[in-house]
């Protein structure tokens, strides 16, 4: 149901407008298959392994109150998980002005240093809009001061960082947390931890740009393949999984130690419940393994040509529909959503259904791809989209639940995976080559558009969801009035006497 709307899409453009060549579309259909396959195991994994992990790990953070150990776990927790994002690997490599671990150890530090600041945020129950207005303003300010090539991969960096690999544990981690409160915002403060940390890397990679001053991120367009035979189509998929066997590796092995730590020192699960954990994380692996090598090798070079052939056509203006009819239908493939729809479903007891939140994220990321292409045609800044955008996001915040407002902000975060990295913003890079753009400066940003729509929409249902529950009162209470009780003459008579009166009586 994810994969399979993006995919007839792509194959009625190649067999009407956009005539692709064989050896992309076969490398195309081919990484469908890896991503339809490696969607199962991940989604699979995630549930049985990555959230009670998250869960266990936060309520027993929770449990020991002493804010002295909490806060250092926190960020320990936060660099850690970052540094097993695969999209921060992916990021890194095109931005080779900054070297790879100095760009990923300072992404990290920022998502550190915010989990820290929304761990304390839901020991103290402050409100979520405050600390994003406060943040939001302070990371405008920084904006003017970065480089314009390097503005929109600060931006992007955002929503890359919140990945298939981040968010279930950290979604969890707040759910554990959130489990040991006993007050009635407890469940509402439970989100809210992705949205903070999705700040973190903007301001990071803002920093950057501006201590190292790069002329330039450097881009490097996808090689389109070119085969003869099936042969060399499964020779080339193979040649890359051995990369990301060991990228996932390296990216799970310090979760894995982490948790193993808290298991000997603090957790002490059961055996059963342990095999079934790291059974969950096997499946996580594989699934891993398979959907980073189906998109990257499959799904980004086939963004990029059908990028090229839809902006040289005669009417290029026709990018802007069609990239927004793939964007409303490509976010329901990013692994993690699955992850946010379902624990928004059962955090909320089903009032915010997971086909809700499903819709509100396609409706929101159709949005942004619609304003990324306007940016690649026109080539306007990012700012004019992103100020307005997050001023609107951050006002309407004072007037839906804060539940809403909550899973909105985390939202923004999850909607930009690797499916928007690996096949939306080749796209963007492909339309924005064909019409002679700056690709760095133009096409950059689309992710960052993805992140920014869904907090919008969301509030929006949220809004809505509050106006029919106000009509729905003032119906009930205008088919129900209250009749006061109609008395006799005597005993209005009776309630006009005073007290001596009565007694007397």
């Amino acid at each position: 149901m994810a994969v399979l709307p993006i995919l007839a899409i792509v194959m009625v453009l190649c067999f009407t407008i956009a005539p692709m060549s064989p050896s992309i579309l076969l490398s195309f259909i081919m990484g469908a298959a890896f991503l339809l396959v490696g969607m199962m195991f991940f989604t699979l994994g995630a549930e049985m392994a990555m959230t009670p992990m998250g869960e266990r790990v936060g309520a027993c953070l929770t449990k020991s109150k002493k804010l002295a150990v909490i806060l250092p776990l926190m960020f320990l927790l936060g660099f850690i998980i970052t540094i097993s994002e695969p999209d921060l690997q992916v990021l890194a490599e095109q931005v080779p002005a900054v070297p790879n671990m100095t760009l990923i150890l300072a992404v990290a530090a920022g998502v550190g240093f915010f989990l820290l600041i929304a761990a304390l945020r839901m020991f103290f129950s402050i409100p979520l809009p405050r600390l994003l207005i406060i943040f939001y303003i302070i990371t405008f300010i920084l904006a003017f001061f970065v480089p314009d090539d390097f503005l929109c991969v600060a931006f992007d960096s955002g929503g890359v960082t919140t990945g298939p690999m981040t968010v279930p544990f950290i979604m969890a981690l707040g759910v554990g947390i959130s489990a040991i409160r006993s007050d009635k915002h407890a469940a509402d403060d439970s989100f809210g931890l992705v949205a903070l940390c999705s700040i973190g890397p903007i301001m990071a990679v803002m920093l950057l740009g501006i201590f190292y001053n790069p002329e330039g991120t450097g881009y490097v367009a996808p090689v389109l393949p070119e085969l003869h035979d099936s042969n060399e189509l499964w020779h080339m998929f193979m040649e890359e999984l051995p990369a990301y066997v060991k990228e996932i590796a390296a990216a799970l092995l310090p979760i894995c130690m982490f948790f193993a730590i808290f298991q000997i020192a603090v957790l002490r699960l059961s055996k059963r419940r342990l095999v079934k954990i790291l059974v969950g994380l096997v499946y996580t692996y594989i699934g891993l393994v398979l959907f980073l090598t189906g998109v990257n090798v499959g799904f980004s070079p086939a963004g990029n040509y059908l990028g090229q052939l839809l902006a040289s056509m005669e009417y290029p203006v026709l990018l802007v529909p069609l990239a927004m009819i793939m964007g409303y239908f490509i976010v329901k493939a990013e692994p993690a959503v699955y992850v946010l729809n379902k624990q928004v479903e059962e955090i909320t007891d089903g009032a915010i259904s997971a086909k809700a939140m499903g819709t509100g994220l396609s409706v929101g990321v159709a949005v942004s791809l619609g304003i990324a292409m306007i940016r690649v045609l026109t080539g306007i800044s990012i700012l004019w989209f992103v100020i307005p955008g997050y001023a609107i996001a951050l006002g309407i915040s004072f007037f839906v639940p804060k539940i809403y407002t909550a899973i909105a902000f985390d939202s923004g975060g999850v909607a930009s995976g690797p499916m928007t990295a690996a096949f939306l913003l080749p796209l963007a890079q492909g339309a924005c080559a064909a019409v002679g753009g700056d690709i760095v400066i133009d096409a950059f940003g689309v992710v960052a558009m993805v992140a920014m729509t869904p907090l919008i929409t969301i509030q929006v249902m949220g809004l809505y969801a509050r106006m029919m529950e106000k009509r729905k009162k003032r119906n009930v209470a205008d088919h129900h009035p209250i009749h006061m009780p109609v008395l006799s003459p005597a005993a209005m008579a009776f309630e006009k006497l005073d007290d001596n009166a009565i007694i007397e009586l």
